[in-house]
């Protein structure tokens, strides 16, 4: 029988997942529940050292002899610390130690309780990775645990830590059997050629594949995935996911149906954004997706084509649907008059800050966007298109609303800024994107505090800047001043301010979303 702590038995499986299979344990009693699970498991062979200094020690030997991943398992306080000196040694000597330390809950660390120290990152720089897991009470907990322990242990070919806090009681050993955990696997960079045909004949084989690609633009994903809603032939059971933001939430919840997912990015990192990762292959995300897309030329996959006959429907409605006079139009415009600008306008250098601005160039852009959702703050929109400005001389764009615009306003103090920054300033009085927000509108606080209504022009702004101001108020006064904002010369800047109504803004965007269900009678 195995302890009834779920991080614990979590943790357990992972390891023998992982293929770990030694284990030198130590005596106390909050570390009881992982040394109980350790000797019960058939596949961990462990050894008790009561002396941690030469515990930690004992482990990096038998890492030298055997070659592969070794638990240390201490208890909670200065039993961690008396570690130090082997995972220092084993840091520079490349051995992976995995260092699993027991912790009293995080309410009792500073509080004159026995043995209790603030253990997470207590080994500093001499681990890869340390991690700190929850004791879970809900599957977003469970699933994050999962993923902390997967995610270290991807990183144990040096020393790592595991810390794990356990609630009393203590010693209540009553599950019969560990979980069956999803295990993460990693493939790193230097095996690539051997695993793209893995990943493409995974792709092509699956029944019902999908290819997702981040940062930041995903074209009339979130329209159609709030038409399919929960028709089960549109749920992916495999999803390529080549790394970076998605913006939309919507999809977000939509791929944590899959079945598994795996990702394709440079640096091997574990970004379960759909909560079913499987594995994650270091390397060219863009090598993957290109021989993909030939695949699929060559062999139309039936599922592929389901879903690129509803996006092209939303793409054509899309570009049908006049919206009235709104934010949403003065994008659309935006847009529309870079067909006929391209050839004398490369590369087209186009920044969309957070928020709304964002989510309107996943419905209109077709094109490449930088946007900062790394993150996803409203800070520094304006001063990274400037600064991208300063070292190009090609025309940047930075399509920006009104708060994001206001909090960055000193990017434009910058003598150094130059005519080719131009900047669309949507400003309807507030932080729009807090109408969108189902329940906001219950509170009195929304308008005032949470979306910071305000009356406020850039007009003050760009004149002390020497800044080229523009403004727009009506539609016609919007293409008008687009088409200035493009074309007109200036050794600074331009800024075109669209002053839209809040309200009115959230009318078009719902009934866009609202129009789009005709789509499901096509």
């Amino acid at each position: 029988m195995y302890s009834n702590k779920e991080n614990v038995n979590i943790l357990t499986s992972l390891l023998v997942a992982h293929g770990i299979r030694h284990a030198v344990v130590c005596p106390g009693s909050r570390n009881s529940p992982i040394v109980h699970n350790l000797n019960e498991c058939p596949d961990i062979h462990c050894y008790p050292v009561t002396d941690e200094r030469s515990a930690g020690f004992c482990a990096l030997g038998i890492a030298q002899c055997l070659q592969e991943p070794v638990v240390v398992c201490v208890t909670s306080g200065t039993a961690l610390l008396n570690l130090a000196p082997a995972v220092a040694e084993a840091y520079y000597q490349h051995q992976p130690l995995v260092v699993i330390s027991a912790d009293r809950p995080a309410a009792w660390i500073d509080q004159l309780d026995g043995q209790t120290l603030p253990q997470p990152n207590a080994l500093g720089r001499f681990v890869k990775k340390a991690v700190s897991l929850p004791e879970p009470h809900d599957e977003e907990e469970r699933w994050y645990c999962n993923r902390l322990v997967n995610e270290v242990l991807i990183e144990c070919h040096a020393p790592v830590h595991i810390n794990v806090p356990i609630t009393e009681p203590l010693f209540e050993f009553t599950v019969e059997h560990l979980p069956k955990e999803r295990k993460i696997e990693f493939t790193p960079a230097d095996i690539q050629p051997h695993t793209l045909l893995h990943i493409l004949r995974m792709f092509m084989q699956a029944e019902r594949p999908m290819l997702i690609a981040g940062q930041p633009l995903n074209p009339h994903m979130d329209e159609a995935v709030s038409l399919v809603a929960d028709d089960e032939r549109y749920v992916p059971d495999f999803v390529l996911f080549t790394g970076g933001s998605i913006v939309s939430k919507r999809l977000k919840r939509f791929l944590r149906k899959a079945k598994e997912t795996w990702v394709v990015n440079e640096t091997g990192e574990v970004t379960d954004t759909f909560m079913n990762l499987t594995h994650v292959f270091q390397g060219d995300s863009a090598v993957v997706v290109d021989q993909i897309r030939f695949m699929l030329e060559q062999q139309p996959h039936p599922f592929v084509q389901l879903w690129d006959e509803l996006l092209e429907r939303v793409h054509c409605h899309a570009e049908t649907y006049e919206p009235a006079y709104s934010q949403m139009a003065t994008v659309k415009y935006l847009e529309q008059q870079f067909s006929p600008l391209t050839s004398h306008l490369s590369p087209l250098n186009f920044h969309y800050a957070n928020s709304t601005a964002i989510r309107l160039a996943n419905i209109y852009a077709c094109h490449h966007v930088y946007c900062n959702r790394g993150v996803n703050g409203i800070d520094g929109s304006l001063s990274t298109a400037a600064g991208f400005s300063l070292v190009t001389d090609d025309p940047v764009f930075c399509v920006i609303g009104d708060l994001s615009f206001f909090y960055d306003q000193n990017a434009l103090w910058n003598q150094n800024l130059r005519g080719n920054f131009r900047i669309l300033l949507m400003n309807n009085g507030k932080g729009g994107i807090f109408n969108m927000l189902s329940g906001l509108e219950q509170s009195p606080a929304r308008d005032k505090y949470v979306a910071a209504e305000h009356h406020t022009s850039a007009k003050g702004i760009c004149e002390q800047n020497e800044i080229t101001y523009l403004r727009a108020s009506n539609m016609e006064e919007m293409q008008q001043g687009i088409g200035s904002l493009l074309n007109i010369e200036s050794p600074r800047p331009v800024v075109l301010e669209v002053f839209t109504d809040a309200a009115e803004d959230e009318r078009v965007f719902h009934n866009y979303y609202s129009s789009c269900q005709c789509l499901l009678k096509l």
